[in-house]
């Protein structure tokens, strides 16, 4: 069973500090791209980092550069989201996201439940 669970999301205030995990299963974790996105009510689906199966290449959405940090340990499977200098626009239900295309093109992809960050005083 593939699985992507989230956890480390919680109520901070603004300034503050949340690091989100990924852990992964079921799946070659090390052939994936590996993907933090976010969805606030109202909104669309946002990408807020990824990194590349072997972790040298991170992408930033603008809003989180130099505030957000995404890692990833290949031995553990999983994958980090380190928030620093929350705002209230961070607040969103944050979802880990896996994606790999084969020798054929096939996109095989997988998504985690969400976990849900809230920034206000």
């Amino acid at each position: 069973q593939v699985q992507l669970v989230e956890s480390g999301g919680g109520l901070v205030q603004p300034g503050g500090s949340l690091r989100l995990s990924c852990a992964a299963s079921g799946f070659t974790f090390s052939h994936y791209a590996m993907s933090w996105y976010r969805q606030a009510p109202g909104k669309e689906r946002e990408l807020v980092a990824a990194i590349t199966s072997a972790g040298g290449s991170t992408n930033y959405a603008d809003s989180v550069k130099g505030r957000f940090t995404i890692s990833r340990d290949n031995a553990k499977n999983t994958v980090i989201l380190q928030m620093n200098s929350l705002k209230p626009e961070d607040t969103a239900v944050y979802y880990c996201y896996a994606d790999a295309r084969d020798a054929w093109g096939r996109l095989h992809d997988y998504w985690g439940q969400g976990t849900q960050v809230i920034v206000s005083s």
